[in-house]
């Protein structure tokens, strides 16, 4: 059968957080591959574990995975944490995820702490649907593209930031949604002594963090925003819709979500897709869309 690869979920900050499964598994489990040994170290003394860590981290987890495997083939039990919170979100841990399951071991998570869900359900902002990007890449055209696919979101984003660099994308999102009224959400050390969310626009946070910069791990969680309205994918979906057979008021409700058209408008396009789909075609005479 080999041995399991369990994904630990740790505290964030408050290590009371810490659940008594994953004091269990921390505490059972032969093996223990953590992002920082000295963090690990801390929590395997608190769920008194006589494990000691192994590192896994960006620079070294292929070899590690090399050694992984073994383990787990021998039937040992392997535990993985990362530094704080769930693993693999924005931590190393992906590849020996994916190998574990090519040989056929078990993954499983013991879900706990999360810096994303807690910066979510704090904000104040819709939580369905969201995306979750990470950090922002630090190259410049990197950065601009993903600052673009956040400003153009519809759903809600969630992002890490270094203190450092916080004021400067505040900045940007400010810039790039100046006219708007759109909100954001700054999470700063969750669950510990100082925690702080603040809740405003893109330039209050500005305001905010010029003058008093931030201060330990961020979390920065925008609002969505309204999608442009796209009259050529509105006119392509209703004609889809009509040729699936889906009735005038849910197609055009469909149409009207999915591309930001008015639903009156979305209406009128179904009906035009439902005239035309029931017209005999004119052989060699084009319809007056195509011909325009």
């Amino acid at each position: 059968m080999g041995g399991r690869l369990f994904v630990v979920a740790t505290p964030i900050g408050n290590l009371s957080d810490l659940t008594a499964r994953a004091e269990a598994v921390l505490r059972e489990s032969p093996r223990v591959l953590a992002e920082d040994t000295r963090r690990a170290r801390v929590l395997l003394d608190r769920a008194g574990a006589d494990s000691r860590p192994v590192s896994l981290h960006a620079r070294n987890e292929a070899s590690r995975v090399a050694t992984a495997r073994r383990w787990l083939a021998k039937g040992e039990d392997v535990a993985l944490v990362s530094d704080a919170g769930t693993p693999l979100l924005s931590d190393p841990g992906e590849r020996l995820v994916r190998a574990a399951l090519e040989d056929g071991r078990a993954v499983v998570p013991v879900p706990g702490p999360s810096a994303v869900l807690a910066a979510l359900v704090a904000s104040g902002l819709p939580c369905v649907p969201f995306t979750f990007v990470g950090f922002l890449p630090r190259t410049a055209g990197k950065r601009d593209q993903m600052l673009d696919r956040v400003v153009h979101a519809s759903d809600t984003v969630v992002l890490f930031e270094s203190p450092e660099r916080l004021l400067g994308t505040l900045e940007e999102l400010a810039t790039r949604t100046a006219g708007s009224d759109r909100r954001l959400a700054v999470c700063r050390e969750l669950t510990k002594l100082h925690e702080e969310v603040f809740r405003g626009t893109p330039a209050q946070a500005v305001d905010r963090y010029r003058e008093t910069p931030a201060r330990g791990e961020v979390t920065v969680v925008v609002e969505g925003g309204t999608a442009s309205p796209d009259p050529a994918r509105a006119r392509s979906l209703a004609r889809s819709l009509v040729d699936q057979g889906l009735g005038p008021p849910a197609a055009a409700r469909a149409v009207a979500e999915g591309t930001g058209v008015s639903r009156s408008r979305a209406y009128q396009l179904v009906q035009d897709a439902k005239e035309r789909a029931g017209a005999p075609e004119r052989a060699g005479v084009p319809d007056a869309e195509q011909a325009s």
